[in-house]
């Protein structure tokens, strides 16, 4: 799929998706941010990988300052800064397969609304990077969305579809947790099963929990 997010749904277009979300996909927005926060502590060193236009990030700051967030897209970062206002976040250019952080630089590195799958990248490098800039006695956080959510999650794409924001999604190659587009993108979701096969391989204690029936978070204590 290559990098779409910074291709084509980066910036104004990426607010714009959210803007348009209906009423229980925002109320899983909104569960997403609040189980986050409930992890971080005042003074944590925190990142998120895949920040876009600052959504979370400019959330996570109100509990603390030391607070970063990387993407692959110059524009939504750009839009990040003109919309954080007084908001003390450090947005880099970043890959977050490649991040140039240091070893054991974070306590907290979260990475939400299904990134781990959307993102179209070697899925143990992510979590291996992620774990690598925490330190110990820290938390990495992945979430997916629960399988139930499903027909929520169409009905959100096919209203992003329907505004140019993605293209047409091709209703017969989509399905079970996957959404194709004829333009190319395609994201699935991660379930409890490949997470914790994933987390085994890499040696990782993993807890899994379902919040809110939209989201799966996958946490990994270091």
């Amino acid at each position: 799929m290559g990098n779409y997010y910074a291709r084509k749904l980066s910036a104004r277009r990426l607010r714009r998706c959210y803007e348009l979300a209906p009423p229980r996909i925002k109320r899983y927005l909104e569960a997403e941010i609040e189980f986050v926060l409930a992890r971080v502590e005042a003074g944590a060193r925190v990142l998120e990988l895949g920040c876009g236009y600052g959504r979370v990030v400019q959330r996570l700051a109100v509990k603390t300052k030391n607070i970063v967030g990387i993407d692959t897209s110059a524009a939504s970062l750009a839009l990040a800064g003109e919309m954080g206002g007084e908001s003390a976040c450090d947005l880099l250019l970043m890959n977050a397969l490649a991040p140039g952080f240091a070893e054991r630089q974070f306590d907290l590195v979260i990475c939400i609304q299904n990134g781990l799958a959307a993102f179209g990248v070697d899925q143990r490098q992510l979590v291996q990077e992620a774990c690598r800039i925490t330190q110990t006695g820290g938390l990495v956080l992945f979430s997916s969305y629960a399988e139930k959510f499903w027909p929520n999650r169409l009905a959100w794409f096919r209203i992003q579809a329907r505004h140019g924001l993605i293209g047409e999604i091709d209703e017969e190659a989509s399905g079970q947790g996957v959404i194709v587009c004829r333009d190319g993108f395609r994201a699935g979701t991660l379930g409890p099963a490949e997470f914790a096969g994933l987390a085994a391989d890499l040696n990782l204690k993993a807890r899994i929990s379902e919040v809110d029936g939209s989201s799966i978070f996958f946490e990994i204590q270091l």
